[in-house]
Order: structure tokens, then sequence, then C-alpha cells
């Protein structure tokens, strides 16, 4: 099967599945190793790789430029944040042909007005577009794929923003009316308790996706249980995991005056050439080189 009817065959198969963010494509080999079921091309980690601010600043071709270079590494499927598309549905209409053709196999597309703030921000400015107009994008995605396999996912922001519970609730069914194979229901809370309430008054025919970052106790047992929600999203662990590692060798490197001792606690120089791939350079090198 192609990328593409695996992760939605896997999506619309009732068993959790579950996503890694990366940044690039040696966070997404790691993540593949490790034994997710696919990559999150995350709009957070890739600004933050970038030390910008995740406020519609990077240019869509720096999105569709870590897509390719992802879905070129990794054998299991990848979902491209695309924020808010980039504009309207007209500009939706242009960019989804290039991720599918960059090798993403889904899209996110959130309902907020461009340019957007980050969602876990606090006092973040979370402005939404009209439902109709996010239908608009939403049915503008759909007609502008070449593939069925390849989803869209609509994201709800309506909990984020602060509009409760029911604006969530209407603003999802508006969504899978504009045939969304996927609602993305997010949550700034410390505790899950919204968002669980949101899952139990789910009764559409989409499953639901869910990213734990800000409630972080919820496990992967506790989401299959609900039995709505097809995937999980670990959505910026990548690059904090990445951050913290070079704060604190960086930072051990200083105080100690030299390698020494941080050189004991990290991957050998062997290990980093492995995950570059030399092997198979090497095995072209003997067959190509003459």
């Amino acid at each position: 099967m192609t990328k593409n009817e695996t992760f939605a065959l896997k999506l619309r198969s009732g068993v959790l599945a579950h996503a890694m963010a990366a940044h690039n494509p040696l966070a997404a080999k790691l993540a593949e190793r490790a034994g997710f079921d696919a990559i999150w091309g995350s709009g957070f980690e890739l600004a933050a790789s970038y030390a910008v601010p995740d406020a519609s600043i990077l240019p869509m071709s720096t999105h569709l430029e870590m897509t390719r270079a992802i879905a070129a590494t990794v054998s299991i499927p990848l979902i491209a944040d695309i924020d808010t598309g980039f504009g309207n549905a007209i500009n939706v209409s242009y960019a989804i042909p290039q991720f599918e053709a960059a090798g993403a196999s889904a899209v996110v597309m959130e309902d907020k007005a461009f340019p957007k703030d980050t969602s876990l921000r606090e006092g973040g400015r979370q402005e939404l577009v009209r439902i109709e107009e996010f239908q608009g994008k939403v049915a503008a995605a759909c007609a502008a794929r070449g593939d069925r396999d390849f989803l869209v996912i609509a994201r709800v922001e309506a909990l984020i923003a602060g509009l409760g519970h029911e604006e969530a609730q209407r603003r999802a069914r508006a969504y899978e009316e504009a045939r969304a194979d996927a609602i993305l229901i997010h949550s700034k809370s410390k505790t899950p308790d919204e968002v669980l309430e949101f899952v139990r008054g789910w009764h559409g025919r989409v499953p639901l996706v869910l990213v734990p970052t800000a409630y972080p106790r919820l496990t992967e047992a506790d989401i299959a249980a609900l039995g709505k929600v097809g995937l999980v999203i670990y959505g910026n662990h990548s690059i904090r995991a990445a951050a913290g590692a070079m704060q604190a060798a960086f930072a051990q490197i200083r105080r100690e005056g030299g390698i020494a001792g941080v050189d004991k606690t990290l991957p050998t120089v062997g290990d980093i050439i492995e995950l570059q791939g030399d092997a198979r350079m090497r095995a072209l090198e003997s067959k190509f080189l003459r």
C-alpha cells in the first residue's frame, strides 16, 4: 500500500494511531525507529528551529522544503501542519497539491485567522475565522487533492479561544459537513476535562484527533478507551527534547572548560554517521565509482 492508503486505513480502523512531531529528517528518522505510526510535520517545531515565533512568519516554501525532506527520509506517513492554509480558500486550493506532491499523506488546517498566534502561548491572540469561511477552506482542500486517501483534517480552536464546548461542537459538525476526514480538537487546559467533554459529546462519523501537550497525564490507554479518537499527536516533544539536551551539553562544556565529561553522555560520531545513511552511500560508492 502507499503511505496515503496506510495512513487513511489506520485512522479509520478504530485502533488508536500515534504520531511524533519532527522539524527535520533526522528527528523524523529517530521517531520512526522509536515505533511511531506517523510523523507530525510540526509548524511550531519548524518555527522554533528557525528561532522565530509560531505566528505565520515562515513562508510556505519553507514548510514544503521540510515536508519533502522528511517524506523522502522515512517510510511511515507524514502529516503536514499547514497552520491556517497560508491564506483564504484560494490559497488553500493551490497549497494542497503542492503538499501532496511533496509527500505528505495528510494535512491539518486550523480555523484561526491569518496571521495566527501559537495556540498554547499564555495571553495569545486567538482569533477564529467565520464558520462558513473555514468550511470553504476545508471544501477547497478536499477538492484540490488528487488522491482520495490524502486526508484533510480540520483543527477546531474554539476551546483555545475560550469560546466553550457548544461552539467547539458547532464548528466541528460544520467542518465534517464540508467533508473533513477527521476533526482535531485542541485545548490548552492543564487537565483533559474539557477535551473529554467534547469527545463524549461528539456524535459525528469521522474520527477525532487529540494533541495532549497541555494535559500530559492523559495516556494512550485512556484515549483509546474513549472509542472515538483515531490519532494522538505528540506535538512538540522533538524540539523540546533537542533544545533541552543541547542546553545541558553546552552548559556542561562551559562549566568544565572542555568536552571530556559531556562526551561520555552523547551519541558517538559513529552513531551520527550511521543515522546519516553512510552505509547506503558506501554501497553506492562500491557499485558505481569507477
